[in-house]
């Protein structure tokens, strides 16, 4: 590998970089940043000339073709090839790529075509690109996104940035709580989205390259050694997809409000017409089951025939809130008059099922070995539901879970007594007994150790907290907003990862920014520890000697020799 010199990483970006450490990522994000701010603006002002202009000029930069790389050769998919079989794993493929995403004379290959299962026990067609498909994809999805968050519809959740399930199940509780609010609720799904937008309408009326868009649309798929042609569609498992999806959809809440009424006027308080929409499924709410049958749905067929889609007929129907309805895995109900949103039946099975199969895979396994297998899962589910009114279903699965656990330690001692494997399994740590926990080896290090054993984690002892919902109209590309979500990412940050002291306090310490480029630290970009001075060099596990980084910015610090200083206080130059 050729070596650089730790100067070169501040020179201009003005020519492709001759190794891919050599970038400077503070400067590739302000670059596609400010790019990004100028689309929105010209999408808000109407001025569709220059967002064309400068949907170009962001696609032929190189910031954005390097930060376009980076995104496909550092998510979860970088290892999973298309047709081609060609992976970019090593710096120089990286680097390379990216002077081969032009426009001109750009024909993508067909995709690679895998099922995976559904929760209903059919497969879903998954189409996987090839590495530079994909990465020309990402390139035209940062010219895109501004414009789709500019003119996406207020209370739309699903593969948006800065909005999740937990701000779209928020704002069904607050259409639906009062006593005078909706009684009754349209719950709708698309049948095969993703697979049956028209693609003419695509072309008419998503704001990019006709021409690249059009040959992705049309690029066919690969399986069974089989080339079949794409005739509608937009493939899952394309970058840009979900926002193709998304501007599809956009503009069901238009068309329900130029008849049922804006929100504030008279006839929508007598309607009480609401959509919340979550990718393909969403609810509407509505002053009587009539309203919703004769007026809103014909409504939505409607809109949805426009662009080549119907409503699935299994999974549309009209309840009442005293009946409740399952949304985003969870069930909205109204108990004597309050509204109470808890885990659904559904999804609580899903995940007893899943904890159950790895007890199975893992019967033969270490104790150890086991729970960690576990913890992750059970804290997922648990987080994912600590918004909402979930104690009590914490509490059953963690009874459901020991109990088996009590079948599986049994099992693997048949002729021990239930004392003996008791005292094996399970142990009192402080003022609890019957903890699933392994023994430590002594042999680990105390500063790692922490404590006697490694235990099992319980969905209970997941503290609720209510969920903050982002505000409809926020606009992440909007300047004005910055401030806002600023505070909104640092507090959902330092909340994802309460569980962990250390990184909450090293979070705090950098207010949540990457020691080297300055960039915030998120779920989406990742971080490591970095340790100021090695720990072959004698440094220490100490705060004090740590800093985080994103995983990039951690290889160039190595690769380069370069030196990263602990943070200044805030207000301290």
């Amino acid at each position: 590998m050729t070596s650089i010199a730790p100067s070169t990483v501040q020179s201009a970006f003005s020519d492709k970089p001759d190794h891919w450490l050599q970038i400077d990522w503070k400067r590739v994000n302000r670059n596609v940043r400010g790019m990004q701010v100028r689309i929105a603006k010209a999408t808000k002002e109407g001025d569709w000339r220059r967002v064309k202009a400068l949907q170009r000029y962001l696609t032929r930069s190189l910031s954005g073709k390097a930060l376009a790389v980076r995104r496909v050769t550092e998510n979860q998919g970088k290892r999973t090839p298309g047709i081609d079989g060609v992976v970019w794993s090593t710096p120089t493929a990286k680097c390379n790529a990216i002077g081969a995403l032009e426009s001109r004379g750009y024909r993508p290959l067909p995709l690679r075509r895998v099922h995976i299962p559904k929760k209903n026990g059919k497969l879903r067609p998954l189409g996987i690109p090839t590495m530079k498909d994909r990465a020309m994809q990402a390139l035209y999805l940062l010219a895109l996104l501004p414009v789709s968050e500019t003119i996406a519809d207020r209370n739309s959740y699903g593969f948006r940035p800065e909005r999740c399930t937990a701000d779209a199940i928020e704002q069904c509780h607050k259409v639906l709580a009062r006593s005078f609010s909706a009684q009754w609720v349209l719950e709708a799904d698309i049948k095969g989205c993703f697979d049956n937008i028209d693609h003419q309408w695509l072309i008419d009326h998503v704001p990019m390259d006709k021409v690249v868009l059009r040959k992705w649309l049309k690029a066919g798929v690969v399986e069974t050694g089989r080339l079949l042609p794409t005739e509608a569609g937009t493939p899952q498992g394309g970058i840009i997809s979900p926002t193709l999806a998304n501007l599809a959809l956009d503009g069901l809440v238009g068309a329900m409000e130029a008849v049922f009424g804006a929100p504030g006027s008279r006839l929508a308080a007598r309607t009480q017409v609401n959509v919340i929409r979550y990718a393909d499924d969403f609810v509407i709410t509505g002053c009587s089951k009539e309203l919703l049958e004769n007026e809103v749905k014909p409504l939505v067929v409607q809109f949805l025939a426009q662009r080549g889609l119907v409503l699935a007929p299994e999974k549309t129907r009209v309840n009442h809130i005293d009946d409740g309805f399952d949304f985003l895995g969870w069930n909205v109900r109204k108990y004597n008059g309050k509204l109470l949103i808890k885990p659904s039946k559904g999804n609580v099975k899903a995940f007893l099922d899943k904890v159950r199969g790895v007890i199975r895979v893992y019967k033969t396994a270490t104790q150890e070995n086991l729970i960690r297998q576990l913890n992750p899962i059970i804290r997922g589910w648990a987080n994912y539901h600590r918004s909402q009114v979930a104690s009590a279903v914490f509490s059953r699965a963690d009874h459901l879970i020991w109990q088996s656990l009590w079948r599986w330690a049994k099992r693997r001692h048949p002729n021990k007594g239930a004392r003996w494997v008791k005292k094996k399994y399970f142990h009192r740590i402080g003022n609890r007994d019957w903890t699933f926990a392994a023994t430590l080896p002594t042999d680990v290090p105390q500063a790692q150790r922490k404590a006697q054993y490694r235990a099992l984690v319980r969905a209970s002892e997941t503290k609720i907290r209510r969920h903050v919902k982002i505000r409809s109209d926020a606009n992440p590309f909007d300047p004005a907003d910055e401030f806002y979500f600023e505070e909104r990412k640092s507090a959902t940050m330092l909340d994802s990862v309460s569980h962990r002291h250390e990184l909450v306090s090293l979070l705090k310490q950098q207010w949540g920014r990457c020691a080297l480029c300055g960039e915030s630290i998120t779920r989406e970009t990742g971080w490591h520890d970095h340790h100021l001075v090695y720990r072959v060099h004698g440094g220490g596990d100490q705060l004090f000697n740590r800093v985080l980084l994103h995983p990039v910015c951690h290889q160039q610090v190595h690769h380069l020799k370069l030196s990263v200083t602990k943070p200044a206080p805030q207000g301290v130059q």
